[in-house]
């Protein structure tokens, strides 16, 4: 089996880390990708139930943030479909473009799929209580020396670490 070839780790974050200064250059604001979702929930709930929406204090209020302009229009939308088409373009160009489930030896298919969306809702909530999603408050609270941001990177870390410890029996 031919080994795959990946971006050197180094060069990535380098990378990255000059996309996210350049986004707060631009934007003056970091990257993030939870902001994109809650604009696609609320166009969604607007074409939906209109009444619902103006009549929902949530949603008055995100209106008035985007002064009635089509949520959907916002710029981190168009982020998140950039990097959807550039992860398809890059495992297109590298060869990992590959349609298949890959879990460990010790879980099933139907515990895969269940764990995923399990662990999506679970990111979804979590980051609308958490005002944004981790790379939000990781990344971009870190680039700029954020309290907050190094809390959250150590909180990622750290539970990450503890989880891992009890649900490694899966992938090993």
């Amino acid at each position: 089996m031919e080994e795959k070839k990946y971006m050197n780790p180094y060069l990535a974050g380098l990378l990255l880390g000059l996309l996210l200064l350049t986004t707060i250059y631009i934007t003056g604001r970091g990257l993030g990708a939870s902001g994109a979702i809650k604009s696609t929930v609320v166009a969604t709930i607007k074409f939906i139930a209109p009444d619902h929406t103006s009549n929902t204090k949530f949603y008055q209020e995100y209106s008035k943030e985007n002064e009635g302009a089509n949520p959907l229009l916002n710029w981190l939308v168009f982020e998140i479909i950039g990097v959807l088409i550039g992860a398809f373009i890059s495992g297109l160009i590298s060869g990992r473009l590959d349609l298949k489930l890959e879990k460990g030896p010790n879980s099933t298919t139907r515990m895969r799929i269940f764990g995923a969306l399990i662990g999506g809702l679970l990111w979804g909530i979590g980051s609308q209580l958490g005002r944004g999603c981790t790379s939000g408050a990781a990344l971009s609270g870190l680039a700029v020396m954020s309290t907050g941001g190094l809390l959250v990177m150590i909180s990622i870390f750290g539970g990450a670490y503890g989880f891992a410890y009890f649900l490694r029996k899966f992938w090993i």
